[in-house]
């Protein structure tokens, strides 16, 4: 505080003259900042009596720390709100209405379900594996430890693959799923912004 005030003090103006109403309501006027009135505003004015510039009261340690995370909020606040009406205006580019919206919807859509058919034709070339398997191990049926070692290896073979395909086969529909979630919260954003109720 003592140094913010010996800046105050320090900075006269031989160009402009100080004024302010201190604590007791009396009106103060001097050549530089006034020490009775650095807990309130207090104005600088030009050789014409017209207000230079407007001075805030000087701030303590804990004021001034509060009014920089104030400040730093409100910055925030604002970068938010410039990248979501950048955000907003570049959708609005890509998707005219939801006709464009939707067809791209549906092209994404159709590339997943091309993945998960190519999967489904794996799926049905394991389940012909697994009756050639079934079928040799149909000698061992009753002690299928006496089975040749290659054709248990080809069994753990096919098992881990067919877990690992289901697998796939599961995450393509979650896929599907996180498709069609991110299109729909474009789409609640994009509504507004078509029926311009949103800048």
């Amino acid at each position: 505080m003592a140094a913010v005030c010996g800046g105050l003090l320090g900075a006269a103006s031989a160009q402009g003259i100080f004024t302010c109403t201190d604590s007791r309501g009396k009106k103060i006027t001097s050549d530089r900042p006034i020490p009775e009135c650095l807990d309130r505003e207090q104005k600088e004015l030009n050789a014409s009596g017209t207000v230079k510039r407007s001075m805030g009261p000087v701030l303590t340690a804990q004021e001034a720390s509060e009014q920089e995370l104030r400040d730093k909020k409100a910055a925030e606040e604002r970068t938010r709100i410039n990248d979501e009406r950048r955000r907003n205006r570049a959708m609005l580019l890509r998707y005219k209405d939801q006709a464009a919206h939707d067809a791209e919807r549906a092209s994404a859509l159709t590339q997943v379900d091309a993945v998960i058919q190519t999967a489904n034709k794996r799926m049905e070339e394991l389940a012909q594996q697994r009756k050639a398997l079934d079928s040799e191990l149909e000698f061992y049926k009753n002690d299928p430890s006496k089975a040749p070692a290659h054709l248990r290896r080809r069994v753990n073979e096919f098992e881990e693959n067919l877990v690992a395909q289901q697998r796939f086969i599961a995450n393509q529909q979650l896929e599907k799923k996180r498709v069609n979630d991110r299109f729909d919260e474009e789409l609640a954003r994009l509504k507004p912004l078509w029926a311009g109720t949103v800048k």
